[in-house]
């Protein structure tokens, strides 16, 4: 099998680290090969805090990948997260000397590369530059300027920053266990590849990725990314309150919110108990299923006031702001009893769960298309999708690098007779249209003088 066939994501949040070996097959569905999972012990909100445990995860969770996979892994596309993430709006411009040529790739990456430069607060760094409407001169709301003429070229920028301690950290987590870094991405937009269609994201939607240590957020509209935001807690906040509020140890506080817990708590009636098994021969303890889902309900409340507060930032309430597709839900926390009509409740928004179905092949669903796997599955469409793009580009290169016809703009090549053909005809329009105005001025000067004399 070809490497260049293949690719790995590797999620490290802050309860598990998934490794995952996928493929495109035949029929474009996403494969999956192998699959690693280990529990995170040196990840707290997202953020490493205990280098040699997480090295030791990561290689855990990638031994187990390559013995179900069968393959050798060698460079992962890592997810990035933690409540260091920020976000903010960005314009700039760029003057371009050449207008007489149309715009290029390399004139939209002089614009990046420009917007790269911006001073940020010390000890950060931006992790993604994502150009959202274009301008060229006077007309704007352009999604493609490659192709177009034009002397300024603008574009608004959403623009991702994160602390530079925090992203080396996870680099050399992943290059202390024996692999190569193919590339980082913002986890919530990773989240999207795998539960949003072009659809939701035309029409405008909120996805919330509510995950062991974080509840990420990504808005999109007109198929546009809009906002992100990461906010510093999710379910691991859920089983702490559990852990105090019933003193249990932390392994049954988990168990009790995945088996038995609910975002609602009017169903439960105060005789429904649950009893713990004591510590080394204690006396099993008791627990009412109506208080438990009432400790689960408060947090739950509190990062969906989160969720809103960052939907208001945004700018959902203006008309042509509005998220018709409304919210999209995923990760692990989106898994508790409930949440979906509490969601609903809460934020006034049509919402769903979102499951990876669509992307998966069809023997792979099931397991695999748990929503806790949305961002390990999008990192895995990330890394295929970078793939294509650098294999079409390399290939259309080689294709046509000896033909003095052809010039390479934006990983495609365009003839370039068609486009001075075009120019030329262009050019003998403008001539011929000067040429008639001049002789029409010309005639009547003529006259004048003629009439003088």
């Amino acid at each position: 099998m070809e490497y260049q066939d293949i690719a790995i994501g590797l999620d490290v949040g802050t309860t598990k680290i998934v490794a995952m070996v996928g493929r495109r097959n035949e029929y474009n569905k996403i494969e999956i090969l192998g699959i690693g999972r280990s529990k995170s012990v040196g990840v707290h909100i997202g953020v490493v805090n205990n280098i040699t445990q997480t090295i030791e995860a990561i290689r855990e969770a990638v031994s187990e990948a390559e013995h179900s996979s069968g393959l050798k892994i060698k460079e992962v596309i890592v997810g990035i997260a933690g409540q260091h993430i920020r976000s903010l709006q960005h314009n700039d411009y760029i003057t371009r000397l050449d207008f007489e040529n149309v715009i290029n790739q390399k004139d939209i990456q002089k614009l990046i590369d420009q917007v790269h430069k911006l001073v940020m607060q010390p000890g950060e760094e931006i992790i993604h530059v994502l150009p959202q409407e274009y301008k060229v001169d006077s007309q704007a709301e352009i999604g493609e300027p490659i192709g177009m003429y034009g002397s300024r070229l603008e574009a608004n920028f959403h623009v991702v920053i994160g602390q530079i301690s925090s992203i080396r950290n996870i680099g050399r987590c992943v290059k202390a266990s024996g692999l190569n870094l193919a590339g980082m991405t913002l986890e919530p937009l990773a989240s999207a590849e795998a539960v949003l269609s072009t659809e939701e994201r035309e029409a405008g939607v909120a996805l919330v990725d509510i995950g062991g240590g974080t509840t990420d957020i990504a808005i999109f509209k007109d198929n546009i990314i809009r906002h992100t935001a990461v906010i510093p807690f999710g379910g691991n906040v859920i089983t702490e309150n559990i852990k105090t509020d019933c003193l249990i140890i932390e392994r049954q506080a988990e168990l009790l919110k995945i088996k038995f817990g609910s975002a609602w708590p009017g169903e439960n009636k105060e005789t429904e108990i649950v009893c713990i098994p004591g510590l080394r021969g204690r006396v099993p303890k008791e627990i009412s299923l109506k208080h438990l889902s009432q400790i689960i309900h408060i947090r739950v409340c509190e990062i969906l006031e989160q969720v809103n507060v960052e939907i208001k930032n945004y700018g959902n309430e203006e008309q042509k702001k509005r998220l018709i597709a409304g919210l999209v839900m995923t990760g692990g926390g989106s898994q508790l009893k409930h949440i979906r009509p509490l969601t609903e409740y809460l934020t006034g928004m049509d919402v769903r769960i979102g499951y990876s179905n669509e992307h998966i092949a069809g023997g792979e669903n099931g397991i695999i298309s748990n929503p806790e796997y949305a961002t390990s599955i999008g990192l895995v469409i990330k890394g295929l999708d970078d793939k294509r793009k650098y294999l079409c580009t390399t290939t259309d290169m080689e294709r046509h690098k000896h033909d003095e016809n052809y010039e390479f703009i934006s990983t495609k090549f365009y003839n370039k007779n068609r486009r001075l053909n075009y120019e030329e005809d262009h050019n003998k329009k403008n001539k011929t249209k000067s040429k008639s105005f001049l002789e029409i001025w010309a005639d009547k000067f003529r006259q004048i003088l003629n009439d003088t004399e």
